[in-house]
């Protein structure tokens, strides 16, 4: 009986080697795993099976002196899945964050993926993640634009300049065959300016810095948001034009009527019924609520305001034929993404076979024969 066991490391460079930055491709792995999810092909963490994932948040005091303390984006994570389909494989992304991070040089998150034998549990691969989980991260609002964005939208709002949404800004322009313009708002100034440059060069388009949020909102008929968690955004629903698309991955307060009076499209439901199971365990739901991006939404839905999120509609539901994407030009809709780890299974998958054909990586060994 054979039980040597190997795994294919892929560093950073590989992972580029073998297509983790091929946008279109990405964005059709995404699709497909919306489709599984409405169906139901797969299992994340928890006892409901949607959690977004497991994290060690640092106390803001601690009597250890080694022990870390709170501090922004100060977190580990842990976010397992498994996904069926033709990937059939569960994996695991594991991050630690740190927004001090910056100031040494290095990414706020450093990220590494596992994908691991469904049967037996042995590791197929360990990965360099950062830019697995940016383009994970971009494809997913992509797919959302695809079903939401009106056609023939030529000019887009990139809310928030750092690398997160420039990802999701490069997957969306993959989308959007006739743009002609993105405006770009950060509360850094420079980052702005920079973002818009990058657009020019990058996508032959023109951009458009502008100071304040308003004018970057006025005119886009698509908007990515994927700001600071620290300081979120806040949008009137009066700033946006008329069938726009609004793709939110990152956090955003507004007026009721943001959410009122719009069109709210979900990644998943499931996530965001054990995100609000989660705030009701918690003790204090006002406070979970206020960290994760459906929280305004959550307030609305728990004052009988809007729907209940089992008669929502989610992405997937569009993807597989069970509801229909945008009805006409006039309507805005908000897309609600909340990240999950499904997405990183498949796309890591997608490359893992790729370096495979291609002979990219090292393999490792685990052992030749047990130990024990």
């Amino acid at each position: 009986m054979d039980t040597k066991i190997e795994f294919l490391y892929l560093s950073e460079a590989d992972m580029i080697a073998a297509g983790v930055n091929d946008s279109r491709h990405c964005i059709s792995v995404c699709e497909e795993v919306f489709g599984l999810l409405a169906k139901g092909d797969y299992l994340m963490g928890g006892s409901g099976h949607n959690s977004h994932g497991m994290g060690i948040i640092f106390p803001k005091e601690t009597p250890f002196p080694n022990m870390p303390v709170a501090g922004p984006d100060r977190r580990f994570f842990a976010m397992p899945a498994y996904l069926g389909g033709r990937f059939d494989v569960c994996g695991c992304k594991w991050y630690g964050s740190n927004a001090a991070n910056t100031s040494k040089g290095l990414p706020r998150s450093i990220l590494m993926m596992n994908l691991n034998d469904k049967d037996t549990g042995a590791p197929l691969a360990y990965m360099s993640a950062n830019l697995l989980s940016a383009a994970r991260t971009g494809a997913v609002p992509a797919v959302a634009a695809k079903y939401l964005a009106k056609k023939g939208a030529k000019t887009a709002a990139i809310i928030g300049c750092g690398p997160i949404n420039r990802s999701c800004f490069r997957h969306i322009a993959a989308q959007l065959n006739d743009l002609e313009k993105v405006y770009c708002f950060d509360i850094m100034k420079d980052k702005a300016a920079d973002t818009a440059g990058w657009a020019k060069e990058n996508f032959g388009i023109e951009g458009i810095a502008v100071d304040e949020l308003p004018d970057a909102l006025k005119n886009a008929d698509v908007v990515t948001v994927a700001a600071s968690r620290i300081k979120p955004l806040y949008i009137e629903n009066s700033w946006l034009k008329k069938g726009s698309c609004v793709l939110l991955t990152g956090p955003a307060k507004g007026d009721d009527d943001l959410w009122l009076k719009n069109k709210i499209v979900y990644d998943h439901i499931g996530l965001h019924e054990n995100y609000v199971a989660e705030a009701i365990e918690s003790g204090d739901k006002d406070n979970y609520y206020n960290g994760v991006i459906g929280g305004p939404i959550y307030h609305l839905i728990d004052e009988g305001k809007l729907p209940a999120l089992k008669e929502s509609v989610s992405l997937g539901m569009m993807v597989n034929g069970d509801k229909t994407g945008r009805e006409n030009d006039e309507d805005i809709y908000i897309f609600v993404a909340c990240g999950m780890a499904v997405f990183d299974v498949a796309v890591s998958y997608e490359v893992y076979q790729e370096a495979l054909k291609k002979g990219i990586g090292q393999k490792l060994l685990l052992w030749d024969t047990p130990a024990l």
